[in-house]
């Protein structure tokens, strides 16, 4: 009530047709600069830790650490930021953290260095990733949630296309140079990639406006994961099993990297890798918005599940590609077509069903919660897959992928049947 009695106003929700809006626009911007940055690194990791002598089973370690750091900081900062009402000041932190784990990567000479520049900049994905979503939920419709998170989305993995295709035409270029070792294409292309990892940070700071900063200091952490909807919990449970078979996609790189070397040699196989890592990334550009639109019409679970099938058929074809010791490029290329299809779906569309369980002064936190369970799940995958790789075979680690996610696509399925 105000001075006369009066009820205040309700907030007028977003017009449909605003849904791009500057803060939409400024996020999209922030992270395609963001993904530039570390993307950059994601496509030469494989070729660089085999530069450097590093097996297949601590890449997925690496990877699966690095996920699993990103995932409990998700869920600190989503309590933090509800607690505290300041997101904005979180997420410029969090892409800050990014080049300076870029940093930290290009000085390594073994995998100590890699490990920690890797979890400095997946802090930082952490650290951003829950606020910055809830910050572009707030500032558009219901109605327009697939949308305005399928174009941002799609903006975020143009930066995903445009850095592997700058690091693999750096290592193109600079092998060409004289080298003390074979890692200096490769501590090049890292060096460059700081560059737009600083723009992001610019970026979110001069465009992004934060629609809320309301202070919960009553908010009390394991009290609100208790109080999150059952079926939101069962949601997070069906996400969980699904995640602990899928598995990084640095795995997916290093397989295409291994099927190519006998033909191609170490460097000429990681560039094919990286560029089919790109085709991976451009597909998800140009589904992304269009599988939103999708889904704002006719539902966005159903399309998640969708999404979960592709997911649990990449698993299978990398079985298969190992089993008949494929090096075709283009047999290679349709399992990244598969890839970037059941990814653009899951990234796109996680986020707005959860948004649709929980209630909007526990939004933040529920994609804390979210994040954990996908970057807990991802360090299972990641080094299980990695390391069974290693120690038994390449085709048994993907089979076992592939199982889980079929078990967690029909957890999902289950959930659709029950709603």
């Amino acid at each position: 009530m105000n001075e006369h009695g009066e009820a205040p106003p309700a907030a007028t929700p977003p017009a449909r047709s605003n849904w791009l809006n500057r803060t939409v626009a400024g996020a999209g911007i922030t992270s395609a600069l963001g993904d530039f940055c570390y993307e950059t690194t994601t496509v030469i990791l494989p070729g660089f830790l085999a530069a450097l002598g590093v097996p297949a089973a601590m890449l997925g370690i690496i990877e699966g650490i690095a996920d699993a750091v990103a995932a409990f900081t998700k869920m600190v900062s989503g309590y933090i930021a509800d607690r505290l009402g300041h997101r904005k000041v979180l997420v410029l932190l969090g892409y800050g953290l990014t080049p300076v784990g870029q940093v930290l990567i290009a000085l390594a000479a073994g995998w100590p260095l890699l490990l920690l520049g890797r979890i400095v900049s997946w802090f930082g994905k952490g650290l951003r990733g829950p606020l910055r979503d809830a910050i572009v939920i707030q500032a558009v419709s219901p109605e327009t949630r697939g949308r305005a998170f399928g174009f941002h989305r799609a903006a975020d993995t143009i930066g995903a296309v445009l850095g592997p295709l700058l690091g693999v035409a750096l290592l193109g270029w600079a092998k060409q140079l004289s080298w003390s070792d074979s890692t200096g294409p490769f501590r090049l292309a890292l060096w460059v990639s700081v560059i737009p990892g600083a723009l992001a940070v610019l970026a979110f700071l001069t465009l992004v406006r934060d629609p809320q900063q309301s202070v919960n200091p009553a908010l009390r952490f394991f009290s609100s994961l208790r109080a999150l909807p059952e079926r939101f919990r069962r949601y997070l449970g069906a996400v969980g099993i699904f995640g602990i078979g899928d598995f990084s996609h640095s795995l997916l790189i290093l397989a295409a990297t291994t099927l190519l070397t006998p033909r191609l040699g170490t460097i000429e196989a990681a560039q094919v890798a990286g560029l089919l890592y790109v085709w991976r990334n451009i597909v998800q550009v140009a589904v992304s918005y269009p599988v939103g639109v999708v889904a704002d019409r006719t539902g966005h679970l159903a399309v998640l599940i969708s999404g979960y099938v592709l997911g649990a058929l990449t698993a299978v074809l990398t079985a298969l590609a190992f089993w008949s010791h494929i090096d075709s490029v283009p047999l290679l290329a349709g399992i990244f077509l598969v890839a970037g299809l059941y990814v653009a779906i899951q990234e796109a569309l996680e986020s707005t069903i959860t948004a649709e369980m929980v209630q909007p002064d526990t939004l933040t936190i529920s994609y804390g919660a979210l994040g954990t369970i996908n970057g807990a799940t991802k360090f299972i995958s990641s080094a299980v897959v990695g390391t069974v790789w290693s120690t038994v075979s390449p085709v048994l680690s993907f089979a076992m992928a592939a199982g889980l996610m079929a078990v967690g696509t029909v957890a999902l399925a289950r959930l659709e049947s029950k709603a």
